[in-house]
């Protein structure tokens, strides 16, 4: 009993043995606490989208309500203790005590944000699930710029809260001040204001989608991120550029995903010697191996487009439908090895080329 009645820095001990108890509590079950809250909220969620894995949602939000309830706890505690005497000190006519609470208002509202964060993320997530079941490349463009639109957004009033309940401004007051440094504010940060508008233009213009592959000035490769400052590029030596989205939109891009089509030119060079009956068995079996490929060979043309001293030139153009870079490779090179094929049939001689200066 005389333990018991024992007070230190003006607390009962019995009282600390308490709150010592429960913050070890909270340390080695917030992690169970948490995964239980997880699964209640999952409730809701698992009637709005049916597709969703319990698992992904608990994962991703667990980490910040676990840490947030730690933190919560924890101040909740610590502000219902009695402070001793001599703590009962000021800075700039603040308590020692207010310090305390505000900091611990702070503190909890940091760990909220980031459950605010996880949310957005698991809502990303299940948009770009969803997303991906469509053939639209349109969805995974929208659901990514939302997702750090709105990002910026929960930060932005987050901050506004820890200044507002931690600190006592006046958010009227803050606005205000905002809009007299405005000017200066968009001066100094001319180039972000130009390309966080650039991002707006990109996404309602929709000149390129994740997963397009692009050649934008002397870059060449696979959008992988459209971002609300830059757009991230993987090229084709599979390293990672960041292009600014002033850049994309003010040059010219060239959207290799989006072309119809492609097409192919092959010339081919006979020798002078090579009769006129011989030139238009070439060109009648050319003819009927490229109408062979239909449909994806749309189009094409053979003739003999020239006549000089040293060769008798044969045009063969042809016009695929959109293949990939791989698979038009494929196609060009059976084409060749085909028209290689017909001239050795037709014993043909190819023409020598020009070594006069």
């Amino acid at each position: 009993m005389i333990l018991i009645d024992t007070f230190i820095l003006n607390n009962n001990i019995n009282n600390l043995i308490i709150v010592f108890s429960l913050i070890v509590f909270v340390s080695f079950t917030r992690r169970i606490l948490s995964r239980y809250i997880a699964s209640l909220l999952f409730i809701p969620i698992k009637k709005k989208w049916k597709s969703v894995e319990k698992n992904e949602f608990i994962n991703l939000i667990i980490n910040p309500l676990a840490s947030f309830l730690a933190v919560l706890i924890s101040v909740i505690i610590i502000d219902n203790l009695v402070f001793p005497e001599s703590w009962k000190i000021s800075i700039y006519g603040i308590s020692f005590r207010a310090i305390l609470h505000k900091l611990g208002i702070c503190i909890t509202l940091l760990f909220f944000i980031w459950i605010v964060q996880s949310f957005i993320d698991f809502i990303a997530l299940v948009l770009d699930i969803n997303a991906k079941q469509t053939k639209d490349k349109s969805d995974d463009q929208v659901i990514v710029f939302f997702r750090d639109f709105f990002k910026v957004i929960a930060y932005i009033a987050g901050v506004l809260l820890i200044l507002k309940a931690g600190f006592d401004v006046n958010i009227g007051s803050v606005f205000t001040g905002l809009s007299i440094v405005g000017a200066a504010l968009a001066l100094a940060a001319k180039e972000s204001i130009e390309n966080l508008i650039a991002s707006f233009i990109i996404f309602f213009d929709k000149p390129f989608y994740t997963g397009d592959i692009v050649k934008v000035n002397t870059i060449n490769g696979t959008i992988e991120n459209i971002g609300l400052r830059s757009t991230r590029i993987r090229t084709i030596d599979q390293t990672l550029v960041t292009v600014p989205n002033k850049q994309m939109v003010d040059s010219v891009v060239d959207n290799w995903s989006m072309r119809n089509g492609r097409r192919a030119e092959i010339n081919i060079e006979l020798d002078n010697s090579t009769s006129t009956l011989l030139i238009e068995h070439l060109i009648r079996d050319v003819k009927l191996y490229l109408e062979e490929k239909s449909p994806t060979i749309i189009s094409f043309s053979v003739f003999l487009s020239d006549y000089n001293k040293n060769a008798l030139i044969v045009n063969i153009t042809f016009q695929t439908t959109s293949l990939s870079i791989d698979d038009f490779a494929k196609l060009k090179q059976e084409v060749n090895l085909q028209i290689k094929f017909l001239i050795e049939d037709h014993k043909i001689k190819l023409g020598k080329a020009d070594t006069e200066k």
